[in-house]
């Protein structure tokens, strides 16, 4: 694969949102598309600053991200598809109206998030 030149424009693009719910309606809505596929939710400390972000697109990758003052404490979001309401939890539910969405602990990534 060719290596980037500095001045190339990238084909990653960043949305850096406000807060967690409304990063998390990005989630609802790919689960509620045709494909039906939901974005994994990844953790990493970058530059010590814990950074939560989804990943999408399907030919250039978006990056769809929050920074948090802590290191979620949970293993799951609960999240109501209806409301978009949600909750941190430890294990799946059974509520068939939510979706329990990993927390996915990374150690490395490639991307460097403009914070």
């Amino acid at each position: 694969m060719p290596q980037k030149h500095q001045n190339e424009p990238s084909s990653t693009s960043y949305l850096k949102y406000h807060n967690l719910e409304d990063m998390l309606k990005v989630i609802v809505y790919a689960a509620q598309s045709p494909i039906g596929l939901t974005p994994m939710l990844y953790h990493i400390n970058h530059n010590n600053r814990d950074v939560l972000f989804i990943e999408s697109g399907a030919l250039n990758s978006v990056i769809h991200y929050i920074t948090q003052n802590e290191k979620p404490r949970n293993k799951f979001i609960e999240l109501k598809r209806l409301t978009g309401e949600f909750t941190f939890v430890d294990n799946i539910g059974s509520d068939t109206q939510s979706l329990y969405v990993p927390i996915l602990e990374l150690e490395k990534c490639s991307f460097n998030f403009p914070l």
